[in-house]
């Protein structure tokens, strides 16, 4: 699978769980860690495949992406911080719902950025064959993941 297609996949992955959990009642406390919990898993492997792999060989074939990558990692390091914020917080907690809506904030801008700003750029940059190998590396990698976020290493950063 191609590497962008993969992270795109991942993407809408986690967009129908967010929509999910934004349908859930207000006290629906069980389904929404549950959703909460499914974002983690996802969200962590996501984070730790992109930056171990993807990042790297994008700044290799696009320098002119280093701004785009430097960023991401950026938001990543947020979006790992509230992950390890939500796995420890009680659903019933008057702040869970608003972390969770924060956090789906910051992924949705994060993925807008980088599905229409610079992922195009890197599909010329790398073309078809090396991101074919990217997303074989990183679909292999997905199981070495850590499933503490603060494991990423932007999250240290």
């Amino acid at each position: 699978m191609d590497g962008i297609v993969l992270l795109k996949e991942d993407h809408k992955t986690v967009e129908k769980l967010f929509k999910q959990f934004e349908k859930a009642g207000d006290n629906a406390h069980a389904e929404k860690r549950k959703i909460a919990d499914r974002v983690i898993d996802e969200l962590t492997t996501h984070t730790w495949i992109e930056e171990k792999i993807f990042y790297p060989a994008v700044r290799e074939a696009a320098p002119d992406t280093k701004d785009d990558v430097l960023e991401s990692v950026e938001e990543h390091h947020v979006v790992l911080w509230m992950l390890s914020e939500l796995k420890d917080l009680d659903p019933a907690d008057e702040r869970f719902d608003a972390k969770m809506t924060v956090l789906m904030e910051n992924v949705r801008h994060h993925v807008e950025e980088e599905e229409k700003e610079w992922f195009p750029d890197v599909r010329k940059a790398m073309g078809r064959n090396r991101l074919t190998e990217l997303g074989e590396q990183m679909e292999k990698a997905k199981k070495q993941a850590p499933g503490e976020p603060l494991a990423v290493p932007s999250a240290g950063q």
